[in-house]
């Protein structure tokens, strides 16, 4: 997806976006950063397809018909009288899923994402953390080419967090673009490729908070708790993972530290306990040259 010189404003109003120039790629991870009120949640819209820019254009292939686009908002209401894994069915089955296979699909995620009361349970009841979940569910029924999450984290267990990271990187690993924002650079800097910030309605390239290349990568030490299967994940799949070391109960991992907070959510979600996280001492500046002697005259 390209955005050209896109902007927004509502009647005679202020703009709320300006000249917004952006591109978007397969596997694209971006983070969009900016306080209350800045645009984020408008420039989303856009992005999804639910609101046209006042100025400006969107081209390729997610704004087409065809793509599948998953959008979060930063406000989830559901239908109050349907049970979550009703009200996934019937979305599924609006996006062209057969019966059988929404139904499947909507089981899968929310065991995955640990709804509670499991899928029988009535939306109404559900507190916000498990509404983010069924709005994290209804966005990846069908895989989506451009996923658009507001605030995703919001409300989020720790549980869930790390299934949120594992769900981003795998929608991008397959091919498919992701947008989040969020106001913390932290969280940015674990689980985009890409950060731009926006402030008086303009989008402009944030500095990575996390720190670059040449920065010494964590050592992470995890180990085995017994109270759950711990096995997975593929360790050495997982982004930043640089190499690892199985000794005993213990799994040493080298870790980019632009990953390392993402890695340590997925560790914590599949039953493992973090016994260390280390930052390797870097290796001693070279002596100084002696000082060259004067001639004696």
């Amino acid at each position: 997806m390209h955005c050209e010189a896109v902007g927004k404003r509502y009647g005679r109003g202020p703009w709320i976006l300006r000249e917004v120039d952006l591109s978007l790629a397969p596997g694209d991870v971006l983070a969009v950063l900016g306080a209350n009120g800045s645009g984020k949640s408008t420039l989303l819209r856009i992005l999804a397809g639910l609101t046209r820019p006042t100025t400006g254009r969107l081209t390729g292939p997610a704004t087409t018909r065809r793509a599948a686009v998953g959008y979060v908002p930063d406000r989830f209401t559901a239908h109050p009288r349907l049970t979550a894994a009703g009200y996934l069915t019937h979305l599924g089955r609006i996006r062209g899923l057969p019966t059988a296979t929404a139904r499947h699909r909507a089981g899968q995620l929310l065991d995955r994402l640990a709804l509670v009361g499991g899928p029988d349970t009535a939306l109404r009841t559900l507190s916000k953390g498990n509404a983010q979940k069924i709005a994290l569910a209804q966005a990846l029924l069908v895989p989506p080419d451009l996923l658009v999450l507001d605030e995703p984290w919001s409300g989020l267990d720790a549980a869930a967090h790390a299934v949120l990271a594992e769900l981003i990187t795998e929608t991008a690993a397959d091919g498919g673009a992701v947008v989040f924002t969020d106001h913390r650079e932290a969280v940015a800097g674990a689980h985009a490729t890409t950060t731009r910030a926006i402030a008086d309605g303009r989008l402009t390239r944030h500095a990575d908070p996390a720190p670059g290349p040449g920065a010494p990568p964590a050592e992470i030490v995890l180990r085995e708790t017994g109270q759950g299967p711990s096995s997975g994940p593929d360790w050495q799949t997982l982004p930043g993972v640089l190499a690892l070391t199985r000794r005993g109960p213990e799994l040493h991992l080298r870790v980019d530290r632009t990953h390392a907070d993402a890695v340590l959510l997925t560790a914590l979600n599949h039953h493992w306990s973090v016994h260390a996280v280390t930052r390797p001492a870097p290796p001693p500046a070279p002596a100084a040259p002696p000082a060259p002697r004067t001639a004696s005259r």
